[in-house]
């Protein structure tokens, strides 16, 4: 388990990190969510002790990182796949590593297969791909066979096989009882592989909810109809709180009412239908309604929608 309390993080004038709660339970994957600036790998490296908190603790299984006599063994950790010395194997990095915790070489060679290293195992890491660099990254967090992984961006650079294999090793080591945090930027990718979610702006926690909760809470689901009595369709929805929208001709959208209600409707009504659809929100809309006035570095050209159906503040209070 990781747990911070008021964990903040200063650099000079600039709060990196500003005084935040939150448990990383086992038995989960939970992601670490966030724009650039928001103080994920900050957060990340305060977890295990590359950065002195300015105030506040945070421990990993009952302690803090730097306590414990065996770390490899306690949390595998992924933040620079880059950090190697390039001239050596992977084989000979793992062996290193391995040998600073009385891990056997059997080990070794149980994370290269693992990691689907074998073929390069003995070739120098200068000249890894992206995505064998970020494999051997992977295999140093397992080394020790940890009770807690910390990955960040762990897909960074993985062929679309490779990207699956991190989602399904992730799952399952969180099935084992182990505690799984990772940061990504693939909304999509989250959505399929988290369980739980923390999400930082500006260095505060906007969010710490399960997955569901905070697509529930940040969008509004949307049933798309068919029909070729569209406008008489629609009239049966004219009240408050409904909104219905024709996006082509006997093509409707409606928000406030679900898709039973709309069957038992029509039915009632003689109307046909052609399609009927439920269209849920996605993890992307939710983050993007979360963070909205969160971004540090914005790029040009796009424009917010000018009238979301809640504030961020709203959103975040709801998450929370």
């Amino acid at each position: 388990m990781i747990q911070a309390q008021s964990l903040t993080k200063q650099y000079g004038s600039k709060t990196a990190v500003d005084s935040i709660d939150f448990t990383v339970q086992p038995g989960k994957v939970t992601g670490l969510l966030g724009p650039n600036g928001a103080g994920k790998s900050t957060t990340m490296r305060m977890v295990v002790g590359l950065d002195r908190p300015t105030s506040g603790s945070v421990i990993v299984n009952g302690k803090p990182y730097r306590e414990h006599k065996a770390p490899l063994r306690e949390v595998g950790v992924l933040l620079d796949a880059k950090a190697v010395h390039t001239g050596r194997s992977a084989y000979n990095h793992l062996l290193a590593l391995a040998a600073t915790h009385g891990i056997p070489a059997s080990r070794v060679r149980e994370v290269i297969e693992l990691t689907g290293l074998q073929s390069v195992a003995r070739k120098r890491v200068g000249g890894f791909s992206l995505g064998m660099g970020q494999r051997l990254g992977i295999a140093v967090a397992l080394l020790g066979d940890p009770a807690t992984l910390i990955l960040d961006e762990p897909v960074n650079g993985l062929d679309p096989e490779g990207v699956l294999w991190v989602r399904q090793l992730t799952r399952r080591l969180a099935a084992e009882g182990r505690t799984v945090l990772l940061s990504s930027h693939l909304m999509s990718e989250m959505a399929l592989t988290a369980d739980h979610l923390i999400v930082l702006g500006r260095g505060r926690v906007i969010a710490d909810a399960p997955v569901d909760d905070i697509i529930n809470a940040s969008t509004r689901g949307m049933v798309r109809v068919r029909s070729p009595r569209a406008t008489e369709l629609a009239a049966l929805f004219a009240r408050p709180n409904v909104t219905v929208t024709s996006v082509e001709r006997d093509v409707l959208e409606i928000v406030g009412v679900t898709a039973p209600e709309i069957g038992d409707a029509a039915a009632g009504a003689g109307l046909p239908l052609h399609e009927l659809a439920s269209i849920n929100g996605s993890l992307e809309d939710a983050y993007m309604a979360l963070t909205q006035d969160e971004v540090e570095y914005r790029t040009g050209g796009g424009t917010a929608d000018p009238s979301p159906e809640r504030t961020a503040s709203e959103l975040q209070e709801v998450a929370r």
